[in-house]
């Protein structure tokens, strides 16, 4: 008979001085933690007459410190400001290895201070305790759902709010401090929303993303990646190919790099497509780029962007359509953002309208140059197919058909060039959520100069651009990743009482 798993109680387990320690240690009892939940759910289940409440805590990192450390300037993260206590409930050690080693490495380097890992007061919900997702709909009566929450933790949304990362979080001058901008349930809340809407696994998304708002872009995305997992003869393509080892679709469709193993593909469709499709093109270290047809609008903007966030990605850029203000313009016209006009209006509870969303240089000067490689043109030439200027982001999709005068006075004082209804927000939360982020849009109407998007225009135009704006937008991300992320994450994005994590 096999003796029944006990969760470790709540308390600290350990001091550890070294990255591969603490995370062991964070291992140790997140697996032990959550086998226990999935252990008395299995039990649960069978209909089993155990009636006990069953509760396990998160695993937690402390760091405590009397000083303040003298740490590099140029640095962003991986310090703590000042002397106290400082703690966060960590989740899926298996999916954050790496972030994971990164935060702990830094911390021990910067402050000289060994960590506490311990059992947490926060209960792991039992929905968080499968990460693949628990569906039990079909094997429970409905008087057995009725008495889980009398057993299990459940999701408790009081618990997983946005305070810490918003900067609206207030502790007292003696408690313990927020370590990092997430909790465990704020994070494995967001991984299970991912899988829901993208209909692929969180493990799956790469450090540098890319948001688009049309299917043409999906398609090319796929073409494109496809032919990176085919074999090259020609050496130096095959080793720019053999960079990328997967491409993952929804359904967790699965076409391996033949470049380095002849693997058949595998997966299948989902009976359905999710709301907001996300594909891969994986590397191992995770720093390959990840494409998600996020629709038309800034709420779907903002949803897929709040979960997003808790992977921590490098970077995420917008590459969309946009309607083209100015006379000067011309279908196919590139816009590089560096300033916005946020209209949108689903983040103004969360960051204020008088915060200032700047451009980040090290984005706009990636962006720039794939422009002038895939282009061909550079300097003042560059000029006559790309401005740089504000975009105009707003929730009303037929606002041509309001009254123009109030419209046209608001983009003629805020000098925006172009008007779309997702990038302020994507760059908003970019900001809010410490992820750099930029904006390059294709002007695919001019409203205001009677040049309407209409299907005719509309398929001459995706032609001859959605091929060459997806290939800048692929390269501007491959050229962050080789220039590093050491000037990536910039300390512009960092508030005054920050969380030491990235």
């Amino acid at each position: 008979m096999t003796a029944q798993i006990t969760p470790l109680p709540p308390g600290p387990i350990g001091t550890f001085d070294s990255p591969d320690a603490v995370l062991d240690a964070v291992r140790g009892v997140y697996n032990h933690n959550t086998a226990y939940l999935r252990d008395r759910f299995a039990a649960f289940t069978r209909g089993g007459d155990d009636h006990k409440r069953c509760h396990a805590g998160y695993p937690y990192v402390k760091l405590s410190t009397a000083s303040a450390a003298a740490v590099d300037t140029r640095l962003s993260y991986g310090f703590v400001e000042g002397p106290g206590t400082y703690s966060t409930t960590l989740t899926r050690p298996d999916l954050f290895d790496r972030y994971y080693r990164e935060q702990f490495t830094l911390l021990l380097r910067n402050h000289g201070v060994p960590l506490e890992v311990g059992v947490s007061d926060e209960a792991i919900p039992i929905h968080f305790a499968f990460p693949n997702g628990m569906h039990v709909e079909g094997d429970l009566t409905p008087e057995r759902l009725a008495s889980l929450p009398d057993l299990f933790d459940l999701p408790d949304l009081a618990r997983m709010d946005d305070t810490i990362v918003n900067g609206t979080y207030e502790a007292a001058l003696d408690a313990v401090k927020p370590l990092a901008l997430f909790t465990g349930p704020r994070v494995d809340f967001s991984l299970h929303r991912l899988r829901h809407y993208t209909a692929t696994a969180p493990e799956d998304f790469q450090n540098f993303i890319l948001f688009t708002n049309y299917q043409f872009y999906v398609d090319e995305f796929i073409r494109m990646a496809r032919e990176i997992m085919e074999p090259a003869a020609d050496p130096e393509l095959a080793a720019y190919r053999r960079q990328y080892d997967r491409f993952v679709e929804p359904g967790e469709i699965v076409t391996h790099n033949r470049n380095l193993e002849d693997v058949p593909v595998n997966g299948s469709k989902p009976p359905r497509m999710p709301q907001m499709p996300a594909y891969h093109l994986t590397r191992p270290d995770g720093n390959g780029i990840t494409l998600v047809n996020i629709g038309v609008g800034p709420s779907n903007a903002k949803t897929i962007t709040d979960h997003i966030a808790v992977l921590r990605p490098h970077a995420w850029i917008m590459l969309g359509h946009c309607a083209g203000l100015r006379s000067s313009q011309r279908l196919g016209d590139y816009v590089l953002a560096h300033g916005y006009v946020r209209d949108d209006h689903v983040l103004d509870a969360d960051l204020p309208t008088w915060v200032p969303v700047p451009a980040l240089a090290e984005v706009q000067r990636a962006l720039e140059t794939a422009v002038e490689r895939v282009t061909g043109l550079s300097g003042y030439a560059l000029k006559s197919i790309m401005r740089t200027g504000t975009v105009a982001t707003i929730d009303n999709r037929n606002w041509e058909l309001r009254d123009h005068r109030e419209p046209l006075m608001r983009f003629s004082q805020s000098r925006a060039i172009a008007l779309d209804m997702e990038s302020a927000t994507i760059a908003a939360n970019g900001f809010r959520f410490r992820v750099p982020y930029g904006t390059l849009l294709c002007v695919s109407d001019k409203p205001m100069h009677g040049q309407l998007k209409l299907p005719g225009m509309a398929d001459r135009f995706y032609r001859e651009r959605v091929d060459q704006h997806l290939k800048i937008g692929v390269l501007a991300m491959e050229l962050l990743r080789e220039h590093g992320m050491e000037t990536l994450h910039s300390r512009k994005l960092r508030s005054l009482a920050e969380a030491a994590f990235q």
